[in-house]
């Protein structure tokens, strides 16, 4: 990785690392071959995280009973949530990865963007100590914290509800074209919504390229 995206990164964050060797292993994931790899600081950032965000609700939310906070908590702390952080601040650009996982989509993969924010938490906590990390989560979860109660809904469930609230018939998606060789490959997913017209979206999977379509989808229907 370049020295020059280590700087921005930092820059996202809000936090210059010390060691330089610990930013690089929280990136780091296991399809290198290197046993030097973020899983480790991925079980340590999932704790700092849990802790941090437990004391923020304890604290903004202070007449809130015992199932009203871990409701909160369970939602801000999903790895639904941490991808959804992790995409807004395009924390997948800077992870290293194998050239096959790179091509297949890798870095795009929600499941290893959610274990990288967290991993990069447990580097930060390693690195500058408690109180930095806290800084950094408050400073990425922001508002969320006082407004997000249940996890992020996967857009293509949304969208369905959207449509059923009213009486449509399902999205359709379609493969409107398919390019790249076998082993990866692209898909450009047609997306039409009864009465609303369609969408294009193009993704290394067909999944991907249908939640990205959705994504578009509803916000076209929320204008």
């Amino acid at each position: 990785m370049e020295e020059r995206s280590f700087t921005q990164l930092e820059d996202i964050i809000g936090y210059k690392f010390k060691d330089r060797h610990l930013l690089e292993r929280a990136l780091t994931h296991s399809s290198t071959n290197d046993a030097y790899n973020y899983q480790r600081l991925e079980f340590l950032g999932d704790r700092v995280l849990g802790l941090v965000i437990a004391d923020a609700l304890f604290t903004e939310f202070r007449g809130e009973n015992e199932g009203g906070l871990a409701k909160r908590h369970t939602a801000l702390v999903q790895g639904v949530t941490c991808a959804v952080i992790g995409q807004a601040h395009k924390i997948g650009d800077f992870i290293i990865l194998s050239e096959s996982e790179r091509v297949s989509g890798g870095n795009l993969n929600e499941n290893i963007i959610a274990d990288v924010v967290e991993s990069l938490l447990g580097a930060i906590y390693r690195d500058g100590g408690y109180d930095v990390a806290q800084k950094v989560i408050l400073k990425l979860w922001g508002d969320n914290i006082k407004t997000l109660e249940k996890a992020p809904q996967d857009p293509k469930t949304e969208l369905q509800e959207w449509v059923q609230a009213r009486s449509l018939d399902l999205p359709l998606y379609e493969v409107a074209e398919k390019s790249g060789p076998d082993h990866a490959p692209m898909f450009l997913m047609r997306l039409t919504v009864d009465g609303q017209g369609s969408v294009e979206a193009e993704g290394s999977s067909r999944r991907q390229a249908e939640k990205t379509a959705a994504r578009l989808m509803l916000k076209k229907l929320n204008k």
